[in-house]
């Protein structure tokens, strides 16, 4: 299994990295952003994305996306094709797009909201802390890259400071700090159900 920076020989790989995330947001049922052919390929083209594949055949794809002139950097789009999925491949991929992201944005703080615990657990080992979304960027292209999501209305009625998804952020100037709690999968589990409890429940009313 090969993880490397994707470049032009991987361009025709875009579709079917597009079909996945679709096919991964439908079967969760959780918000997962929108991503086109279109978009996959300029990731690749400017060399900010990370693809595995197996052989010929693709199993995995990660990229990076820069906000507020480069202050912020976001590792998104992670996705492992069912086909490679329990072999602890999305480690594997988010370490190499985390380091590629050191490399190129080496004073850019790094982060990523998600409402998975798989997720959350390899962002928490690689040094990221959960914070508020306004700790994040204020980008506001950022944002509206969430439209897509199916739960861009909790996000909107929130004003952007809440939603489903939790922020995670890893800060260069305090890496060689430690993390004072291990990851506890419970607290983030019972951090996604109240989320959940609380956003649902109004929309349902």
């Amino acid at each position: 299994m090969l993880v490397i920076i994707a470049d032009s020989s991987h361009i025709s790989y875009a579709t079917i990295i597009c079909d996945t995330i679709a096919e991964s947001a439908s079967h969760r049922g959780t918000g997962i952003a929108k991503r086109t052919p279109e978009y996959i390929i300029s990731k690749i083209e400017n060399g900010n994305a990370v693809i595995a594949l197996d052989g010929e055949k693709f199993a995995g794809f990660c990229y990076i996306e820069s906000w507020g002139h480069g202050k912020f950097v976001a590792n998104s789009g992670l996705i492992v094709h069912p086909d490679y999925r329990g072999q602890k491949l999305a480690k594997k991929i988010k370490k190499k797009i985390f380091d590629h992201s050191l490399e190129k944005y080496p004073d850019a703080k790094i982060f990523g909201i998600t409402t998975g615990l798989a997720v959350m657990k390899i962002n928490y080992e690689l040094g990221y802390e959960p914070v508020t979304f306004s700790e994040l960027t204020d980008d506001p292209s950022f944002w509206n890259g969430c439209t897509t999501c199916k739960n861009f209305d909790i996000l909107s009625r929130t004003d952007k400071k809440m939603c489903l998804c939790t922020g995670m952020l890893y800060d260069p100037k305090k890496k060689n700090e430690t993390h004072k709690h291990e990851y506890n999968r419970k607290v983030f589990k019972r951090l996604k159900n109240i989320k959940q409890h609380l956003f649902l429940k109004k929309k349902s009313k």
